[in-house]
Formats: structure tokens, sequence, C-alpha cells
């Protein structure tokens, strides 16, 4: 099929993929479904997607099978690769059986993915990025006494364990992710928000942490020159002052606007607040860019301008 629409990076939320792998074989088939509905609009399709549940899973797996047989744990960079392949895998093999059962012949691809990262980014002193499984506060106390975590009150829905969210600077892979678009693929990268590498010399060496998805696939889309970020989450639009009787949802945004919300602490940390960073950040790189925000169902109807939070 003919590219007939706009080029769209489109960073998938917890929400597409599930937190248990029952969860997300299920959920993908719904994000198909999706998706397909832009590929049928004649958009060109990059995905990247979160790993918060799956990298941390990944990781105590690893841990409880190096205790077990006294080896070096996995580090937290190859745990992030393991969360790409699996994620990539099912999100592949549903967006392609989605399409062929609509009458469409579209290659989809999954890039192991890395991206650059300065090893003296402020974000290793203090981590912020949740990633596991929530714990009660007992649980909390014991991660924090066993293992030496760092853990925060996620929202209210209990206890996550946080790790560094150094800025993204380089996506490595990003002449590939060109070559399968020039080719007329669909391509999954950056999952996870790529696996975290640092140069030395011409070596690139894997560090312990997880960069922001949406930070990610800003940068990507920038390098890429898409026409529109999409950040699905949970909810249909961004709103100010949330959860209070004078909450509003804002529809048009300029991203001049947006900059002054966040500057207002309008946005959580952590949930809303770097997905608004993140809109910002690829529209003001160039004119007639746009950002939408809104729930997966909705993405059609977002690209559209029809709803969402639209940034420009």
């Amino acid at each position: 099929m003919q590219r007939t629409g706009k080029r769209l990076v489109i960073a998938l939320g917890g929400n597409a993929l599930g937190k248990t792998l029952p969860e997300q074989m299920a959920a993908v088939k719904l994000t198909a479904k999706a998706i397909a509905d832009l590929v049928e609009d004649g958009h060109e399709i990059i995905l990247s997607h979160g790993n918060g549940p799956q990298v941390g899973m990944l990781q105590i797996a690893m841990q409880e099978y190096a205790a077990r047989h006294q080896e070096p744990p996995a580090p937290l960079s190859v745990c992030v690769a393991m969360s790409q392949g699996y994620i990539g895998y099912d999100l592949q093999n549903a967006l392609r059986e989605e399409l062929i059962d609509r009458g469409i012949h579209k290659a989809v691809s999954t890039v192991l993915t890395q991206v650059r990262v300065d090893p003296d980014d402020p974000a290793f002193l203090r981590p912020t990025k949740p990633i596991g499984a929530f714990m009660t506060r007992e649980e909390a106390q014991e991660k924090v006494a066993e293992k030496g975590w760092v853990v925060v009150e996620d929202a209210g829905r209990g206890y996550r364990r946080v790790v560094a969210s150094p800025k993204p600077i380089e996506i490595v892979e990003i002449e590939t992710v060109h070559a399968l678009l020039d080719a007329g693929q669909i391509v999954v990268a950056a999952g996870g928000g790529g696996i975290p590498v640092v140069a030395q010399g011409h070596h690139l060496s894997g560090i312990g942490a997880v960069i922001d998805k949406d930070s990610a696939s800003a940068l990507m889309a920038d390098t890429l020159d898409a026409d529109t970020l999409i950040i699905l989450t949970a909810v249909e639009k961004v709103a100010i002052r949330f959860g209070t009787p004078e909450q509003e949802w804002l529809t048009d945004l300029p991203w001049q606007d947006a900059l002054r919300y966040l500057e207002e602490n309008q946005f959580a940390e952590g949930s809303m607040k770097p997905k608004v960073e993140a809109a910002i950040a690829f529209v003001r790189g160039k004119e007639g860019r746009t950002a939408v925000i809104t729930e997966l169902h909705k993405a059609r109807a977002g690209v559209r301008g029809l709803t969402g939070t639209i940034l420009h």
C-alpha cells in the first residue's frame, strides 16, 4: 500500500500491552486493530512502546536464576533488550495478522534498538523511572532492606521500584529504521525507550537505566522528521488542575502554553509530565509538526484532529 498520509511515530502506553504475558497477548490484538486503522488511512508507521512491568519482571527472574545457580545477574540493559524482543514479537505478529485479515500485505519488523545516553547525566543520581510490579508498603520495605532498591509510592496504586531515567541522545540503529521505512515496512523500534548504552570509543556499553519511552520516541520522531508524534495513554485528553473541581481538559494546545503549564507543575511526575515534555520537544523542533496525546482506541480520531490533546 503506497503511503498517502503522514509519517507517524506512535508511542504505546502500558494499557496497549498489559502487565502479564496473558494480558499482553490479549492487549496487542486490540492495539493491532487501532494501528491497522492508521495503516488503512495510508500513514507510514513507526511504533515504540513502554516496558515498565515487563523489564521489572525479567530482572527479578534473572536475579533469582543467578542466585540459584551462583552466577552474576543479567544487567538491567540486557533485561531491556529481552523486553524489546518479546514485546516486539507479540506486536509484529498481531499487527501482521490484523493487516492480512484486512487484505493488506505489509511487512512488520522489530529493530533491537540501542539508545545512547550521557554517563554523567544527573538522572543517575536521582532515580525516577518506575519498573516492575506494584508492591505493598511492607513488600517495598523488604526490597529496600534486602536489595537496596529505591522505591516510591506510585499515584496511590502502591509502591514500585524506581531506576535512573537518563535523557536519550542518539538512536543508534536509526539508519536501519530508515531503510525499513524506505522498503515500505512498519517498524517497531526504541522499545522500552531503547537499550541504554554509553560510548566508550567505538564500543557501546550497556548501563543500568530505563529511558523514558516518550522521550526516546520524541527523539526518534525528530530524527526521522516525522509529521506527528502520537502518545497513547489511559485518558482521552490531558487535563490541568487534574482531580480538582476546576479540572479542565485540553484540546488545542500551543506548545508555549504547554510549557507554561509544565512550569506551573500542572502534570504529575512519572505520569503525564514526561508525555507533555516529549510532545513539546518534538513539536518545537520544526514548524508544522503536531503531537497528539490520547487513548489507544481514539488514535485514528486523534490523527484526524477530532479528539485528544493536540500540541502544535
